[in-house]
């Protein structure tokens, strides 16, 4: 039996749209932390067989397969290849998926997975542009928005505003701690940022965190989507750039090249849903890891779930019963930040770096993705065993 094992991880601060990371091009930000894997573990590049990485809007900086680009603006030999996938929102994770799969396979033995997105140089939606749905899929579903999709959940699992507000304001205050305490220093590296007067400005933080938040603030925003629904711009997850990657090898790999892993990919799944609720796949992907696990929700020490909306990872607690104390313990996308393609393997990044302070054994990741799908991940802490 093989086993898939990530040896090493590392992300890019988040930037708010428009923000600090804005002028870097996408190409390159993609490849930042490819580099910074090499420099961390003075790998041969020429070992990996692969880089896989998620990207959602693939067009203009981000079209003609990045990861390949990225690969090559990295230094990675061309003998080394590159592909992107869009899984929407789960696309950073599913790289992870398919990375752990081509090594539990035997097909390939060092894998890079990754995720990028800049939101501010290649804005959601410019791939969709002048694209209408297919009538043979409107006549089978309603194709809503998903921030309509995040207020229908909050109907139905009777979720308040308030209850939505009162979660995004501790999302915030969450991250604005662990920063204060250092705890993302280690699995983020430092941005340099050549800005249009020619000066270069070093970046190492989380650009989203709002401190001057209020839940004054939160309740006095607008509803968005429809009237009433709970949703606004307080709850829901801010549109980011950003960047992360992990370096995955077979455990015999690791061995002989002399790295002691970090974790072993223990389960995995993803399963489609209904694409109108759209948003509630995380439900069933849980259940789905847990059960190829052979594990409960007690089992797991540490939860990392994509705040899309605010009523996402309230759904999901509320139906599966989850210790609230033991998610997205560092804080989430609403206070982070949501680079789409990056936001799979950048909530790995962070949830390893969780378990490693807090000593856990399991931890599960698991998002939300547009058309209905949802990935879920069940890392253990390496032992040697």
């Amino acid at each position: 039996m093989r086993d898939a094992v990530i040896v090493e991880a590392v992300r890019t601060p988040i930037g708010k749209r428009n923000g600090f990371l804005s002028e870097i091009r996408a190409e390159e930000l993609a490849a930042a932390p490819l580099k910074e894997l090499v420099r961390r573990t003075n790998l041969d590049a020429a070992a990996i067989d692969d880089v896989i990485m998620g990207c959602v809007t693939q067009t203009g900086e981000q079209a003609v397969d990045v990861a390949r680009q990225a690969a090559l603006i990295a230094g990675y030999p061309v003998s080394v290849p590159g592909t992107t996938i869009d899984r929407q929102c789960g696309s950073g994770q599913q790289a992870i998926h398919f990375a752990a799969q081509a090594i539990l396979s035997g097909d390939m033995d060092i894998v890079v997975a990754a995720g990028v997105e800049s939101m501010s140089r290649v804005p959601m939606g410019t791939n969709q542009q002048g694209v209408k749905w297919n009538r043979a899929l409107l006549d089978n579903y309603d194709m809503v928005h998903q921030g309509v999709a995040a207020a229908h959940i909050a109907e139905k699992w009777g979720i308040s505003r308030q209850k939505m507000n009162d979660y995004s304001f501790k999302s915030h205050q969450r991250a604005i701690q662990a920063q204060g305490k250092g705890f993302f220093r280690q699995q983020m590296m430092p941005i340099s940022v050549k800005r249009a007067d020619g000066t270069t400005a070093q970046f190492c933080q989380d650009e989203g965190p709002r401190r001057d938040t209020s839940m004054e603030k939160l309740n006095a925003l607008p509803d968005l989507f429809t009237e009433e629904s709970g949703i606004t711009a307080g709850n829901a997850s801010q549109m980011s750039d950003g960047a992360a990657a992990l370096l995955i090898m077979s455990a015999d790999k690791a061995k002989e090249l002399g790295f002691t892993p970090r974790f072993r990919i223990l389960t995995r799944s993803v399963i489609g849903s209904d694409p109108t609720e759209m948003l509630t796949g995380p439900i069933e992907a849980t259940k789905k890891v847990l059960k190829k696990a052979g594990l409960s929700m007690e089992d797991i020490d540490v939860f990392e779930v994509n705040e899309a909306f605010a009523s996402i990872p309230l759904m999901w607690m509320k139906e599966l019963g989850a210790d609230e104390e033991k998610v997205n313990i560092d804080g989430g996308a609403i206070a982070l930040g949501h680079p789409l393609g990056a936001s799979g393997a950048r909530l790995m990044v962070t949830m390893m770096h969780t378990m490693e302070r807090l000593e856990a054994r399991f931890g599960l990741q698991t998002m939300c993705e547009g058309l209905g799908m949802a990935n879920a991940t069940i890392l253990e802490r390496w032992t040697g065993e």
